[in-house]
């Protein structure tokens, strides 16, 4: 699952800003990734295969930055849906600039012979449009929520498990149909 570890950050933000001010949440963001890109580094991995690390680089530090600066920001109401927004973002730009950023992390998963296969690039588009899809949704609805309903924090916590779990279940089972329908087909 190393998808999930990827997205380490991320999660752990979300934990720590349900018990913390988001200062230390953007804090334990920045440092998670700061660490998993050091990590993912000494492992030998190219940075262009690290999209979301940093991508989750940037994110925090920016947002821990106007987190210390300005305390009382109105953006501390948001950040929930903005880090949905800015991984939309991502996702988006990776398909834009023809690197779907879950290839880097499929890399990790799957023999080298394979990597220049059409049809695990093709897989890894859209994969990328899933989540891509999902962190728009998501972000979009975020926004939508606190703008009307504030209070309906159950409300945000299934948007924002749906948003990660749709997308983390179609990762695991479009691979293994694809392969499912190749075997059929041979």
């Amino acid at each position: 699952m190393n998808y999930l570890k990827s997205f380490l950050p991320w999660i752990a933000f979300a934990v720590v800003a349900t018990q913390a001010d988001w200062r230390w949440s953007g804090l334990t963001g920045l440092v998670l990734a700061a660490g998993l890109l050091a990590l993912a580094r000494r492992e030998g991995r190219e940075a262009g295969t690290l999209i979301i690390e940093w991508s989750a680089l940037a994110f925090f530090a920016l947002l821990t930055a106007v987190a210390f600066a300005f305390p009382a920001s109105p953006l501390k109401t948001y950040t929930g849906a903005l880090t949905d927004a800015w991984l939309a973002l991502t996702a988006w730009g990776s398909l834009a600039l023809r690197r779907p950023f879950t290839l880097g992390i499929a890399r990790t998963m799957t023999p080298p012979e394979f990597w220049d296969n059409p049809i695990f690039k093709r897989v890894n588009v859209i994969i990328t449009l899933v989540w891509a899809a999902s962190f728009t949704v998501t972000g979009l609805a975020g926004i939508a929520l606190l703008n009307y309903a504030p209070h309906a924090t159950a409300a945000l916590i299934a948007l924002k498990v749906l948003g990660f779990a749709v997308p983390v279940a179609f990762t695991v089972r479009y691979p293994r149909t694809v392969r499912a329908r190749a075997q059929k087909a041979a």
